[in-house]
């Protein structure tokens, strides 16, 4: 046998995505590429690695075997390399984080400095739903998550970063009537959420249980960025967080609509199980999050204050 690090690589990938075309997206490559390397690392085999049913993907038992030993080499490899890095007086290895998806508007600010001190880490931004980010923390499979709602059912770590302001804002072009209630907005404007297990549309939802607000009026979005140009396109209000809305409301394509008991204030958080053993990576990342932390507020987030 003859195959090389990269098909092993390719064979795990499509072995954890369970799809060539996924596969081709994580490793940015061609499918036809990807599709090639895997007939490739098959040929050296008398026993099938994948089959195809009914149009879809499936990994052999045999392929699974090989894929957890594929993984086992790998990260052998990558040892040897963070090794080398270690040796030579560098921070290296991996650094996994998962953020809510209007953390995307924070976090880069408080990896960019790091990254550029240490460029043999690699690293891993997830970007999802509280939900989601908070399973992949229970599982493990991360170092740190940053959110603005803590867990009630894990035994967490934390640094507090900076506060996370949510207002109604809805978009300049969408009119009301002079002298029009601003509670009417609640009750009788289309409103627009995010999807269950967002934080943004839990935040949304409590408040209107707060005010005794109902509205059949309702959009759901699965993403801050398209709920942020449906409110700019006229369809509705919503409650969102500032830190995504610099530009939009520095370009008057949204307003913020002052209302009684907004914004609310929440706090960023970057958290960690407090069983999690982090590895040396991950502890001069935090060590550096501690020490730099006010200065990359100061720095970045400056505007914030302003509302």
């Amino acid at each position: 046998m003859n195959y090389t690090l990269n098909q092993l690589n390719i064979f795990y990938t499509i072995a954890q995505k369970q799809s060539i075309t996924r596969a081709a997206e994580e490793l940015h490559l061609t499918q036809p590429a990807v599709s090639i390397q895997l007939k490739n690392f098959q040929d050296q085999f008398s026993i099938p690695l994948t089959e195809v049913v009914g149009r879809k993907l499936f990994i052999t038992d045999f392929g699974r075997e090989i894929a957890r030993a594929a993984e086992e080499i790998l990260n052998q490899v990558e040892a040897i390399n963070y090794k080398t890095h270690a040796y030579e007086g560098q921070i290296a290895g991996r650094l996994k984080i998962s953020t809510v998806s209007t953390a995307k508007y924070v976090m880069p600010y408080f990896l960019t400095d790091f990254m550029d001190a240490n460029p043999a880490v690699d690293l891993s931004v997830d970007v999802t739903n509280k939900a989601k980010v908070i399973k992949s923390l229970e599982q493990n499979e991360l170092d740190f998550a940053m959110v603005s709602v803590l867990p009630d059912h894990l035994k967490i770590n934390r640094v507090e970063l900076m506060q996370n302001k949510l207002f109604l804002v809805g978009g300049s072009n969408r009119e009301l009537p002079a002298q029009y209630p601003k509670g009417k907005i609640f009750q009788e404007q289309p409103l627009i959420y995010r999807e269950s297990g967002s934080a943004t549309r839990n935040a949304m939802e409590t408040f209107m249980r707060s005010k005794g607000f109902t509205n059949s009026k309702k959009l759901v979005l699965t993403s801050n960025e398209a709920l942020k140009q449906a409110i700019v396109a006229g369809l509705g209000y919503s409650i969102m967080p500032l830190i995504g809305l610099k530009n939009e409301l520095k370009n008057k394509d949204l307003e913020i609509i002052p209302y009684r008991g907004l914004p609310i204030i929440t706090h960023w958080n970057l958290i960690w199980l407090q069983s999690k053993k982090l590895s040396p990576t991950a502890e001069a990342f935090l060590e550096y999050i501690k020490a730099d932390k006010d200065r990359i507020i100061e720095e970045r987030f400056s505007w914030f204050e302003n509302y």
